[in-house]
């Protein structure tokens, strides 16, 4: 698979199944997208992988909070803004609800939503999970850096036939996850995401999510 087709068949999956992802292709992902460009070679990630029972705790623990109500929300760790502009926040809405119409529920439908929210604490039932953190203390840069990490990761997952989805979600519940996966107190969760392979029967993942014409966000400047 080329780098093309690697970004053109890369897609956020919500379903996966059971079939288990060796650890030695979990090694040979991690060790080429340890590749990942950032800002004088700082690579200030970290990752952590886990599986089995121990994902399975975090799993647990997060759905128990969450049925207490007790996230927290993402402002709290300046990840998201309380308020989106309208560009963003549609954009937002149209991937949601392009999902929520492929599994039928409807606006309104508090329960289903909650229902397809928990989805996200199983891992969407990958049976691979990961955290991608960095020091507390690093700031902008060091974000964009491990954002490039978790692209380059997904990306050559693609390369071995797995497939993954990044998500934001477990910033709302941070606690079990620290303490299920040892991540010390001065560092700061960058994202979740899940590892397997797609259920390709399942219809969720027959969302494509749109992209913006390039048109309205590409500014060419200098060029006769």
């Amino acid at each position: 698979m080329d780098v093309f087709e690697a970004i053109e068949s890369r897609k956020s999956i919500r379903a996966f199944t059971d079939q288990p992802v060796e650890k030695e292709a979990i090694q040979k992902l991690l060790d080429i997208s340890q590749r990942a460009p950032s800002g004088t070679n700082t690579q200030p990630w970290n990752v952590y992988v886990c599986t089995g029972s121990v994902r399975q705790a975090i799993t647990d623990d997060v759905l128990a909070l969450a049925m207490a109500g007790k996230a927290h929300k993402y402002e709290d760790y300046n990840y998201y803004p309380p308020v989106w502009k309208d560009v963003h926040r549609d954009r937002r809405r149209a991937v949601g609800w392009g999902l929520y119409g492929l599994l039928g529920i409807e606006k309104g439908d508090r329960e289903g939503s909650a229902r397809q929210g928990a989805r996200n604490f199983k891992f969407f039932d990958a049976p691979v999970g990961l955290f991608i953190t960095v020091d507390s203390y690093l700031t902008n840069g060091s974000w964009a850096d491990a954002g490039m990490y978790a692209q380059t990761l997904m990306l050559a997952a693609r390369g071995l036939g797995l497939h993954t989805c990044p998500q934001a979600a477990w910033i709302q519940f941070q606690e079990p996850v620290f303490r299920h996966l040892g991540i010390p107190d001065d560092q700061s969760l960058v994202t979740g995401m899940c590892l397997g392979y797609a259920d390709e029967a399942a219809i969720e993942n027959t969302l494509v999510s749109e992209r913006e014409d390039v048109a309205n966000v590409t500014h060419f400047c200098g060029f006769d």
